[in-house]
């Protein structure tokens, strides 16, 4: 059973998320916070595996939250950003902050459930094209920035990662094995101080190792 959280502050989405939640017979709903400010005691005292996290809350928004959880626990769990534009800044901020990914409030059931599982799973939730687009719209770095603790192979999975491809999918396009991507991305994440996926990539726009519509 996946244990869940649902952090927003409209009481009508809370509801609904839950309401659709309780479908599924291997989710449930174990805790509900109003705002960010109750994400952290609430994790704390019922243990939930992924938290699906409004960005936008009144007292603390779910940008601090995730950074909260993330810098007091030592097993946090997974967060899933809801939100309702998918070009926000603080959809940004949130993935920057580790959370795996996001998804838009008016996704259906399914789209909600699989996103669950496949973060529970350890993957990330990851879009290419709206991760690009978020960080289009930010500052862009110094020129010539490169991270200069990746090896040349570490760099090249991290470009693949960016461009949306799996472990397996990295495995067959370098020719080499699966176990071996899965430690130079090990590797990755270490270095670069990533969460995960999500987190990895948003640090490779931000260094410059890859750059928002070229795919290198």
């Amino acid at each position: 059973m996946i244990r869940l959280l649902i952090a927003d502050d409209d009481e009508l989405t809370r509801t609904g998320l839950r309401s659709l939640l309780a479908i599924e017979p291997d989710l449930d709903v174990v805790a509900e916070a109003a705002d960010g400010t109750e994400v952290l005691p609430l994790v704390v005292e019922a243990r939930p595996d992924v938290v699906l996290m409004d960005v936008r809350m009144p007292a603390l928004d779910g940008i601090r939250a995730t950074e909260l959880l993330r810098a007091e626990l030592a097993d946090p769990p997974k967060v899933l950003v809801i939100t309702t534009f998918e070009n926000d800044d603080h959809v940004y901020d949130a993935l920057r902050a580790g959370a795996s990914g996001f998804l838009l409030k008016r996704a259906r059931l399914a789209q909600i459930a699989h996103a669950i599982r496949l973060v529970v799973a350890g993957e990330s939730l990851l879009f290419p094209d709206a991760v690009r687009r978020l960080v289009a719209t930010r500052p862009a770095p110094p020129p010539d920035i490169r991270h200069p603790r990746l090896t040349a192979r570490e760099t090249e999975i991290l470009r693949l990662i960016a461009a949306g491809l799996s472990n397996t999918g990295i495995a067959t396009t370098l020719v080499i094995s699966l176990e071996t991507v899965k430690t130079h991305v090990g590797n990755v994440f270490a270095k670069l101080g990533a969460a995960n996926r999500t987190q990895a990539v948003i640090i490779a726009y931000e260094t410059g190792i890859v750059t928002p519509g070229s795919g290198k």
